[in-house]
Parts: structure tokens; C-alpha cells; sequence
């Protein structure tokens, strides 16, 4: 599915052709993006916002027609409730700051059992200045989140919910609109990590009608370093701003300031132009491709490798439920998840291995660490054939010492 966009997985090291199965920490870019950012450089290189002259206006005109693009991607109200971030973790942590900002000592923060460590250490920063609380859904042995437990953890203390989209370990999708529902009809507003959503599944903001979403270019065909904070507009206007600096205010005197308009007032400092520019590309990339599209292909092969994965002897699969994207984590027998990722290097296939940023996760199964395959648009069967057949081999030689 369109790897002839992608340069970088033409590459042979050793004469092997390079197996990229580690979409989730970061996908490949295709030529697009990277022609397009280029492309800003070579031509409409200038600080945006700040300048009269024509180059300044070509720049603010591409960084703001990104924002644009970002909006109708995940079908935002307006372009103010996009903020340009530096990924994920910041705009998480933008939240978790300045809102529990608001919150009063023993309010709660609800979280799940399977949240990355970037939406999870932010709520305990702001948890210990604030003297708040942290509280858990639990997921079951299937990787899923136990939803018969929100009502024995709720009551009037939590004040917000945070939850992730698709978790990073299981690849469990989580259903996020029933969350919604349910702290919205108490009164409670709820952020989204959807690191591992935007870009593999639609994300309809008005549809889920969360309060905040955040996600990272670079995990869908984007440059790192960008990433954007959907927030509504009322819950933006509530909030303070995160980062002070320039563009971020309107007027300054010695002993005060005013801030500025949506989206800016959160924007402080030179934005990443270029970032936004690489990642209106990617969006535009993903959009011609077509989500639905893409959704099928992954599907696909979330089929194909459940079935070539349960057949490999002694492998261990973490959240075996059907209802997953394209993440796999794994054990095979005995063998410590590094030592099984640097074999499957041996043959050109790269997977990652640890705990996967989810210590608390990978504690409460058991295992120090797992290893893990991801999959994205540019992953064919083939690429799941060459991976189960290296996990074999990669048995037999742990058991007996032979290649």
C-alpha cells in the first residue's frame, strides 16, 4: 500500500531489505512530507505572524493553512481550537498544568491502568502540587479496560478524566466515547491521548465531543517535534497559558501582561514552521490515501499476524481481544525481550522491546518488559510472514544455539 512513497524502506543493510515493524514509536515519512518541508526552506523560509514583507506573509500563510487542514482532519469547530505543540507530551502536559490549576486539595484525576508514561506523569506532577488524587480504571486480562468499574471509582471529587485512544501495548481501542458519556452526564470533562489513534483510525472530535485531544505528527507520516492540542474553545478560554513569551500575548507592561487570541495565547515563542508544514503534508498524504482505506489495510493485517503470531511455539501475546490496531507486544519462552529484538535486527527486522514507556502496565502482567511490532499503511504480509518465521528461528537457536 503505496511503499513506493516511502524511501527510506527501500534501503538494504547487508543485503537485506529493512522489515520496519516499530510504526508506534514513529512512522517512516514519505516523500510528500519531505518534499514539503523542503520545499518551506527552499522557498518561504521567514518568522510567521511578526512581518509585513512578502516572504513573512508566504510562511504565515502555509503554517496557518496547516492548522487548517489539521482542523478538518479531525473535524474541529474552528481553527482556534488547534494548537500547534511539540507533540503528544506537551500538550498533555498543557492540560494537566493549567487546569488542575483550578482544582481544589483532594480532587481527583481519573486515569486507566494502560496509560503511556506522557499521560500519566504529567496528572502526578500536578497531582503533588496540588494535593490531588490519582485514581484507575483497571484492565483485564485481555487487555481491555474493565468499564463495570467507573462507577464504583467515581463520585463528586474527580474533576477530570484522561484516557488513551489505542493503547501502546495491547493495541486495544478504547471505547472513549463511552467515557465521554459517562463523565460528561456528571459534569466532568475528559482529555484523549490519541498518540496512537490520529493517523491509523478517524478521529471526529464533535463526533466523540471531547473536551481535549492530543496527538503526535510524527506517528502519522509527520516530522517529530509537532503535534497538536484539540481543546474546545470554552475549555481553552478557561485555562491559563502553559509557557509565557512571545506571540502568546497582546499587551505587555513592566509588572503585567494580557494574553492573546486562540490559538496563539498557547503558542509561545517561534513555532515549528516547518514542523506544521511537514505535518499539514502528512495529513494531506493520509487524506488521499484514504482513512477508510487504511483502516481495511490494517485490519487486515491485525488479522493475518493474530494468526501467524498464535502459531509460533512458546510465543506469549499481551491482549488477545478483537477489537485492536495494529500493535503487537509479545514474549517468546524465556528469552529477554532485547536479546529477542537484537536477533530480529540480525535479519533486518526492527521491533522495539521494553516496557514500552507503560512501566506500571508491564508490572501488573508480570514481565519486565515485552517486545513489541507495530504496523502501519506501508507493512504488507509479507513483512508478518518474514517476522513470525525470525521468531521461530530465533527460538530454536535460544533453545539449541544454532542458526
Amino acid at each position: 500500500m503505496r511503499i513506493e512513497d516511502f524511501p527510506i524502506l527501500n534501503r538494504k543493510i547487508d543485503g537485506k531489505r529493512l522489515v520496519y515493524l516499530d510504526s508506534a514509536a514513529t512512522t517512516q515519512k514519505p516523500l510528500q512530507v519531505i518534499e514539503a518541508i523542503q520545499n518551506y526552506y527552499l522557498n518561504d523560509n521567514a518568522n510567521v505572524h511578526r512581518a509585513q514583507y512578502t516572504l513573512a506573509a508566504q510562511a504565515t500563510l502555509a503554517y496557518e493553512a496547516a492548522r487548517k487542514r489539521i482542523r478538518g482532519f479531525i473535524n474541529a469547530r474552528k481553527d482556534s481550537e488547534i494548537v500547534f505543540t511539540h507533540g503528544a507530551t506537551e500538550g498533555i502536559n498543557m492540560v494537566a498544568r493549567s487546569y488542575c490549576k483550578t482544582l481544589e486539595p483532594g480532587d481527583a484525576i481519573l486515569l486507566t491502568e494502560m496509560e503511556h508514561h506522557s499521560n500519566l506523569i504529567p496528572w502526578q506532577i500536578a497531582a503533588a502540587e496540588q494535593d490531588l488524587r490519582l485514581r484507575f480504571i483497571p484492565f483485564t486480562e485481555t487487555g481491555e479496560l474493565d468499564y463495570s468499574k467507573l462507577e464504583w471509582l467515581w463520585d463528586e471529587k474527580v474533576k477530570i478524566v484522561a484516557v488513551t485512544h489505542i493503547s501502546n501495548v495491547f493495541g486495544t481501542i478504547n471505547d472513549v466515547r463511552r467515557i465521554i458519556e459517562f463523565a460528561h452526564a456528571r459534569g466532568v470533562p475528559v482529555l484523549i491521548d490519541g498518540a496512537q489513534a490520529a493517523g491509523h483510525i478517524p478521529v471526529d472530535v464533535a463526533a466523540l465531543d471531547c473536551d481535549f485531544y492530543a496527538f503526535s505528527g510524527h506517528k502519522m507520516c509527520g516530522p517529530t517535534g509537532i503535534g497538536v492540542l484539540y481543546g474546545k474553545e470554552e475549555m481553552l478560554q478557561r485555562l491559563e497559558p502553559f509557557m509565557g513569551g512571545g506571540e502568546m500575548i497582546s499587551a505587555v507592561w513592566f509588572d503585567r501582561a494580557t494574553w492573546n487570541d486562540l490559538p496563539y495565547k498557547f503558542e509561545a515563542g517561534t513555532p515549528n514552521i516547518a514542523g506544521a508544514v511537514g505535518l499539514g503534508a502528512a495529513v494531506e498524504y493520509l487524506e488521499d490515501v484514504g482513512m477508510e482505506a487504511l483502516v481495511k489495510h490494517e485490519n487486515e493485517l491485525v488479522s493475518y499476524a493474530i494468526e501467524k503470531l498464535r502459531a509460533v511455539d512458546d510465543l506469549t501475546l499481551y491482549g488477545n481481544q478483537k477489537n485492536r490496531g495494529a500493535v503487537f507486544s509479545f514474549n517468546l519462552g524465556d528469552i529477554h525481550a532485547h536479546d529477542l529484538a537484537q536477533f530480529l535486527d540480525s535479519r533486518m527486522i526492527a521491533v522495539r522491546a521494553g516496557h514500552h514507556c507503560a512501566h506500571p502496565l508491564t508490572r501488573k502482567l508480570g514481565v519486565s518488559s515485552t517486545a513489541r511490532a507495530s504496523f502501519y499503511l506501508y507493512n504488507e504480509r509479507e513483512d508478518i510472514d518474514l517476522l513470525a518465521e525470525a521468531l521461530t528461528e530465533c527460538g530454536v537457536f535460544f533453545k539449541h544455539g544454532v542458526r
